[in-house]
This record gives C-alpha cells, structure tokens and sequence, in this order.
C-alpha cells in the first residue's frame, strides 16, 4: 500500500492541531503560567486530540486510537470544557478543501467531547491503530521551548505513517542545533516545520502551514565521519533520562561539546534531517514503560532518514505490545554507520556487556 491518503490526512490533521496549540500558547500561556498552572497544556492537549481524532474517524471510521486523554474530567469541569470548546469551534485550516478533507468545524461541545473519547484503544498487534500525542514536550510548550503534535499509524504492530508538527523548530534543515533551542522560541517567521515519512518511501520535512500542505524535500541523517564531532541531544528534564549516563557514553565516544537538550519528539525530528545527530533517552526507573505515542511517528521518521532505532539491548521498538514499549528499554537513535559503536558504548556504560 502506498498510504498516500493517511499520510495526507495525518499531515493536514497534524498541520491543523499545531494552529490550536500555538493559539493556547499566545492565548493562555506566554507571560501567564506559573509552574504549578497546567491549564494552558491541558487546553491544549484535549482540543489538539479532538481535532486529530474528528480527521481520522471522517476519513478511517473503523481504525482505533491510542491518545493520552479522556474526556471524563472535562465533563466533570464545565468551565475548563467550554474554554477549550471556544478555541476548538474557531479552528480551521485556510484552505477550504483542505478543512473540508478533515470533518470541518466540530458540530458542538459534545461531539468534542466524543472526539476525545475515542483514543481509548489499548493497542495492539493487530489491525489499524494511530498513536496521537497532542502535545509532546508539556514543559517545553510552557517554556515556549521545543514540543511537537505527533501522529502514528501502526498496522498489525508495524509503523506505516509517522508525522511530527514542531512549531518552534526552525524551517531551514540545514539549522544545526544550538544550546539555546530548548526554551524561549517563537513561531516567528522562519519557525515551523513540519516532519513525515511512510515506510520505504524516505523522509520529509516542508514549512508548517495554516493552509494547505505545502512544498516537501526528502530529509537525511548526516554522515559523521568522527564521531567526536557528533551533535549530542537529550530531553531537558532529568527524570526522563539518565544524564549522569549519557555524559558517560559521551565521553567513552570522545565527544567533548555539551548535549543539546529539549523536550518532545522534535529530537527525532532533529537528527533526521542531520540538525544532529545522536538521541539518547536512557532508563532512569527500571519499571518505567515508554508510551508508543512519544515514540511512533519520531522512530519511523529517523529510520527513513537513514538512521537506526533501538532500545539499550539493541532491539527494535516493539510497537505491537499495546499502550507502551514493555518489551523494551531506552532509547538509542543514530545514524547507521555509527548506530553499532554509540550502541556499544550504551551498553558498556550501563553494565549491560
């Protein structure tokens, strides 16, 4: 199958979901939020997942959901369901067909409130299953750092479509990272990208748009000739991966420049289009189990760009277990030619040789 329509549609859902987020953020949460205030991301997080959700039941009725929320809170909390519902109905993508392709405006509160609710999916191995997180990076996207919308469809637990909207990553591929990406972005001009691939048929980038889909150019990872002068990225918070151990690794490859840290899937973004290069995200509890949604789309895209994912064992992440990685442990992405030696020193590092 070519999957040109679920690519289209997911694109266009995502494309649209990333105009409701970037209106919270302006609305609800620049110069307003303190750290304990969620109400900005949880605004953002119900509507973005309404939106997505109405696009692929209009155009998939029958394929199943994995979203990170349920509605039972909102029906719970009147005044926080009309405040998104007021942004929700408002939402629209400029080009009419384009809109019109993703169910148009949602018919009422309710019918958003239905949308939300069909991301209750346990996964699985079988069958059409997208994994949708709206917003990826929650702390990113208070910060006005890096997160990113973030839309996978698996099939029989193989990841076919993987689309990333990052609205603060620059456009221009050939931006490499710098320290400063991980907070204080703006969706300025020059902001905005849009990530997608389709498995076997490469990877992506094109501007993100409020209209139609725009111009798209395949994406590589870049080669490292010395691994020394790799471009290392980690998630900014420390509960989310070891840091002490990654700056192990770091040093065993000879890498001396501080990691580039930022929050979401934009890092798998990043890398596939050679922004960086390497992405560690190393077990902090041994208990804890990766969600598919803050994997699925950024893994199919660095493996299309010519990368290599796996977890810390050296496997491939199994998608088909349900809501999460159970069968797995951390994250290791680089690109092939030198995905076996940063995979070594992982394994080195974490005792697992």
């Amino acid at each position: 199958m070519s999957y040109s329509q679920e690519l289209k549609v997911a694109q266009l859902a995502v494309q649209r979901a990333a105009i409701l987020t970037k209106k919270v953020f302006k609305e609800k949460a620049k110069g307003t939020f303190s750290k304990e205030d969620k109400s900005p991301v949880t605004i953002g997080d119900f509507g973005a997942q309404a939106l997505i959700i109405q696009a692929i039941k209009k155009n998939f009725p029958s394929d199943e959901i994995v979203g990170e929320e349920e509605a039972s809170s909102l029906r719970d909390n009147k005044d926080l369901s009309f405040q998104i519902w007021d942004l929700v109905k408002e939402v629209r993508l400029e080009h009419p067909d384009s809109d019109s392709l993703l169910g148009g405006s949602l018919s009422s509160e309710d019918a958003m409130l239905e949308a939300i609710d069909q991301g209750s999916s346990a996964g699985g191995g079988k069958g059409r299953i997208w994994a949708l997180d709206p917003i990826d990076g929650t702390k990113g996207f208070l910060r006005g750092g890096q997160y990113a919308v973030c839309l996978a469809l698996i099939v029989d637990g193989d990841i076919k479509v993987g689309v990333l909207g990052c609205p603060n990553l620059p456009v221009d591929d050939t931006t490499t990272l710098n320290e400063d990406i991980g907070a204080n972005q703006t969706d300025q001009e020059g902001k905005g990208v849009l990530f997608a691939a389709v498995q076997g048929q490469g990877a992506t980038s094109q501007p993100l748009s409020t209209s139609s889909l725009g111009p798209s150019k395949a994406i590589h990872m870049r080669p490292v000739p010395d691994i020394a002068q790799a471009v290392f990225c980690e998630s900014v918070e420390a509960g989310h991966s070891s840091k002490g151990d990654n700056a192990a690794i770091a040093e065993k490859l000879g890498i001396t420049s501080k990691p580039v840290q930022m929050d979401s899937q934009a890092k798998y973004g990043s890398i596939a289009r050679g922004a960086g290069d390497l992405y560690l995200r190393l077990p902090v509890r041994k208990d804890y189990q990766e969600k598919i949604w803050d994997h699925a789309a950024g893994d199919l895209i660095v493996r299309e760009a010519g990368g290599v994912v796996t977890d810390t064992n050296g496997k491939r992440l199994d998608f088909s277990q349900g809501r999460t990685l159970k069968d797995n442990k951390g994250v290791v992405a680089a690109p092939e030619a030198i995905h076996a030696k940063v995979l070594n020193a992982v394994q080195e590092v974490l005792g697992l040789k």
